[in-house]
């Protein structure tokens, strides 16, 4: 393995022209996560401007949002290693040309077709991105920010996602042409993002096999397994949560409360993940375990709040939950990357991260497509319910596993001295064994 592999410096990989310095690259890459990430929440503000424009029924609005997630998991498991192979920015460049092509639909959409299409590239473009993003960043950054980088990974999903709302829903409230605005302001970004990538230091050696590595597989180190089974459960409910303010919210607001302003649905698609940043990194000092544990208990009592909420038709408590849910999802998530970013090495972390997102974005799109086939079967209400009851049974085993996981992690500290004391004595009792 490779000396930057096992120090996770980007020193060792020798560019060989002039490249951005290591905190304008660390920034830039940053910056264009965000990117991705502002622009895979944008769309949600407008699906109901789509609706009353074009006519669609609910179940179409879901498909419209659950497309994105599908071809994002199918990229995942193709693509999801295949940076770990060829490098980083190679993959990311074609990532950002995606992007761009998926804005230049959304401009030119005539239909809900043209969206559903523009959503499906923006998928691929995203599942390619993101786990080579989170590596990329967590190498990048700076020895003394290496922290920082794994707290940004966390963090930008969220972050950006709230951006996009909440920028979106503003523009539709208050310009003539927000579609305009938006889609032509994130096509330059990710040309800007290009350039970024571009020019920035390589931070993995190419090695064999990336072929092979696009079979569709999923496979994490061996060092970070037990964590990683672990983090299922936590990584499930938080983007069911997700999944739910992000897909289902415009049509909750609009079915439930008969609320139509771009407004309100930017805010409360927004309210959610934005909490969720900011939570993230006010925590990134606590203990990652205590934090998870307290931000699962924080997701459940978001979505009883939310269930209440729309049970009952109280706008404000609906908010009040997106609140708590934030907090909680940025608790959890932030934390469960960094308890496994250390666990992996440079030519395996875009591996690791990828099957983390693949958890993800199976539990953000599936349960939203099902939910939404459901409105039109048995109603709007009774399915967003079910939804909720879903995701606080999810969060319960997250919260058990991850007690069960600190009780080990308190046991094994507490075994370490008596096993070093042991060892020490039958050293004294047998000086000739411990001289050999």
């Amino acid at each position: 393995m490779s000396t930057a592999a096992e120090t996770g410096s980007i020193a060792a990989v020798r560019p060989a022209r002039r490249t951005l310095r290591p905190i304008a690259a660390f920034v830039g890459a940053a910056l264009a996560f965000v990117g991705v990430t502002f622009a895979a929440g944008a769309p949600s503000p407008l699906f109901v401007l789509y609706q009353q424009q074009w006519g669609f029924p609910d179940w179409v609005l879901t498909v419209a949002f659950a497309i994105y997630a599908i071809t994002l998991l199918v990229t995942l498991l193709i693509a999801g290693s295949l940076s770990d192979h060829i490098g980083r920015r190679p993959v990311l460049i074609g990532a950002l040309a995606l992007e761009i092509v998926s804005m230049v639909l959304f401009l030119f959409a005539r239909d809900i077709g043209w969206i559903i299409v523009a959503r499906a590239v923006q998928g691929v473009a995203t599942g390619a991105a993101t786990g080579t993003f989170t590596a990329s960043i967590v190498e990048l950054a700076p020895q003394r920010h290496k922290k920082l980088g794994a707290v940004i990974g966390g963090t930008a999903p969220i972050g950006g996602i709230a951006l996009g709302a909440l920028v979106t829903g503003i523009a539709v409230q208050f310009t003539a042409q927000p579609t305009l605005l938006i889609f032509t302001a994130l096509a330059l970004v990710f040309v800007a993002g290009i350039f970024v990538v571009a020019w920035s230091a390589e931070t993995v050696e190419s090695r064999p096999g990336a072929v092979r590595s696009l079979i569709p597989r999923l496979n994490v180190p061996r060092a970070a397994r037990r964590e990683f089974t672990g983090s299922i459960p936590v990584l499930a409910a938080t983007w069911m949560l997700a999944g739910l303010f992000l897909g289902l919210a415009p049509s909750i607001v609009h079915g439930v409360f008969h609320i139509d302003s771009g407004l309100v649905n930017g805010l409360i698609v927004a309210l959610q993940p934005a909490v969720g940043a900011v939570v993230g990194f006010l925590l990134s000092r606590v203990p990652a375990r205590l934090a998870m544990i307290t931000g699962m208990a924080a997701v459940i009592v978001g979505v009883v709040l939310a269930t209440v909420a729309i049970a009952g038709g109280v706008l404000w408590l609906l908010f009040v939950a997106a609140v708590f849910g934030g907090a909680g999802f940025g608790a959890a998530f932030s934390s469960s990357l960094r308890i496994l970013a250390p666990l992996a090495p440079n030519d395996q972390r875009a591996e690791l991260f990828a099957a983390v997102f693949l958890v993800n974005y199976l539990a953000y799109g599936v349960p939203a497509l099902v939910a939404g086939e459901l409105i039109g079967i048995v109603g709007l209400l009774p399915s967003v319910i079910g939804y909720a009851v879903a995701i606080a049974a999810v969060g319960v085993v997250a919260l058990v596993t991850q007690l069960a996981l600190a009780r080990t992690d308190r046991a094994s500290r507490a075994a370490g001295p008596a096993i070093a004391a042991t060892v020490v004595a039958a050293a004294s009792r047998c000086p000739r064994a411990a001289a050999d």
